[in-house]
């Protein structure tokens, strides 16, 4: 860690770091668990051009999530930037390898955050990012034209940009609206984690289950059960706990593949082509 940011953290803190140690963060950042006298702490930073409001990003989507008073999130302690490093700064949990039980009690908590009011329009007052990459959330009143417009083709637009897809292939606007509305239908919004992967929740130690890393809007609470599935899905009872609250759509199957494009052309801009015979596949199957 930078001697003068863990100088600075330590100001933020009001306490002595006693001792600090690296730790696996991601694809985005540097992380570390620091022990000071009071408490340990979990810290990200990052030097990039973008850290500080990635970061900040990261604070409210957490602080969102914490406010439904549904399922539990690290509490967020400090947010800043000591130039030319950006930092988000908290709760450490200690975690466990989950249990039937735990992924049963995280189902029926993840429900129940889908299950909270939300007005009749699907985004985000404010932008923000899905891995490093912005994520708009221009609000609209239609699922569908949103899910288009601020999900689909921004990041297929910036495939074409980095020449991993041909503009000639791919279907137009109208064409994919089209289709998300059929197999859709009348969606009622809900808040989203947003990036509900296999590493972005915890389950600490007690058996709670913790939410982290999120990318909030409101939208259609299936993307998150469709992001769940993409990479070796959650056990079992976690889907058994879920749909005891809140039935699976109709067309879960295809929306399963429609909403994992997301995530997919994400991954395409961010990691390479290996991911672009995936997103064609979707692609192919339901918009030409």
């Amino acid at each position: 860690m930078n001697p003068e940011l863990k100088t600075h953290l330590e100001a933020v803190l009001g306490s002595k770091v006693l001792r600090y140690k690296s730790v696996s963060g991601g694809d985005i950042a540097n992380a570390y668990v620091i022990e000071t006298a009071t408490n340990p702490f979990f810290v990200k930073t990052s030097s990039k051009p973008w850290a500080e409001k990635l970061f900040r990003s990261e604070s409210r989507g957490l602080k969102q999530l914490k406010a439904t008073k549904t399922i539990k999130v690290p509490q967020v302690y400090a947010e800043g930037v000591l130039d030319p490093i950006g930092y988000l700064v908290l709760e450490f949990i200690e975690s466990k390898r989950p249990s039937s039980k735990d992924f049963e009690h995280l189902g029926q908590q993840l429900a129940a955050l889908h299950q909270v009011p939300q007005p009749n329009q699907f985004g985000a007052p404010i932008d923000n990012y899905i891995g490093h990459l912005p994520q708009s959330n221009t609000m609209k009143s239609r699922w569908a034209t949103f899910y288009v417009e601020q999900r689909l083709l921004p990041q297929i637009h910036l495939a074409q940009n980095k020449g991993l897809l041909k503009s000639e292939t791919m279907p137009s606007k109208a064409k994919m609206e089209e289709i998300c509305s059929y197999i859709s239908g009348d969606v009622i919004p809900s808040l989203l984690h947003g990036d509900l992967w296999a590493g972005n929740f915890l389950i600490a130690l007690d058996g709670t289950p913790v939410l982290i890393d999120p990318s909030t809007y409101v939208g259609h609470s299936e993307v998150d059960l469709a992001m769940s599935r993409l990479f070796g899905g959650f056990g079992a009872s976690f889907y058994d706990a879920y749909y005891e609250l809140i039935a699976p759509h109709p067309e879960q199957k295809d929306l399963i593949s429609i909403y994992q494009l997301y995530s997919l052309l994400v991954h395409l801009n961010l990691f390479g082509s290996s991911y672009k015979n995936s997103v064609l596949g979707i692609i192919n199957k339901y918009f030409r």
